[in-house]
């Protein structure tokens, strides 16, 4: 029998899916995503592509240990004046890049993939502009500590579900896509594919 996979340990996505219904497995990939981003950084590979790439590495990389299996894979690229921005590796990182980006806008890239047998079936990628309002680094500090060492989690040190949304002014995009899922194109393909039911 065939299963739905989440090739992802994001607590988040899981909450998605499992949110949306669906019946699905967990198996996260074990790719070394930075041995995978290297070479595409040093080729110029634009934020957007690399997040497309890194989805369909973690799907094809399940699904090539799970080949009857629909595997789904997922990845987020924070893109802001141009460079990719990876997550913090401390709170001190994290408040250092909250406030160079108070006041400007960033995008977030979010891919995901389907993936049978180690070969990719589908990839659809979203794209969310985010303006951050001006804050000053005593709100920071606050936010921070309220926010605790989950956000070292998100890419962008911040969860729009929790008290992250306070640092934004404007949001252009699907929410879902932020989260780090784009979970309608997802479902519309897994109705089009008889995944699930229509």
């Amino acid at each position: 029998m065939s299963e739905l996979v989440l090739a992802s340990g994001s607590r988040i996505r899981a909450e998605l899916l499992g949110n949306a219904g669906l019946a699905f497995t967990r198996d996260p990939s074990s790719i070394d995503e930075r041995a995978v981003e290297e070479p595409l950084l040093k080729a110029g590979v634009s934020p957007e592509d690399i997040a497309r790439v890194l989805a369909e590495a973690k799907a094809s990389d399940v699904s090539a240990r799970r080949p009857g299996d629909l595997v789904i894979g997922a990845d987020q690229v924070l893109e802001f004046e141009g460079e990719r921005l990876t997550k913090p590796a401390d709170m001190e990182a994290a408040r250092r890049q909250l406030l160079a980006m108070s006041g400007k806008r960033h995008e977030l890239h979010s891919a995901v993939t389907l993936a049978r047998g180690g070969e990719t079936l589908w990839t659809h990628v979203g794209t969310v502009r985010l303006t951050m309002r001006d804050f000053g680094p005593e709100f920071v500090g606050h936010y921070l500590a309220k926010a605790g060492e989950e956000i070292l989690s998100s890419v962008g040190a911040y969860q729009l579900e929790g008290p992250g949304i306070q640092l934004f002014e404007r949001i252009e995009g699907d929410y879902f896509t932020v989260l780090g899922l784009p979970l309608l194109p997802l479902l519309a393909r897994l109705r089009e594919t008889g995944e699930i039911e229509a």
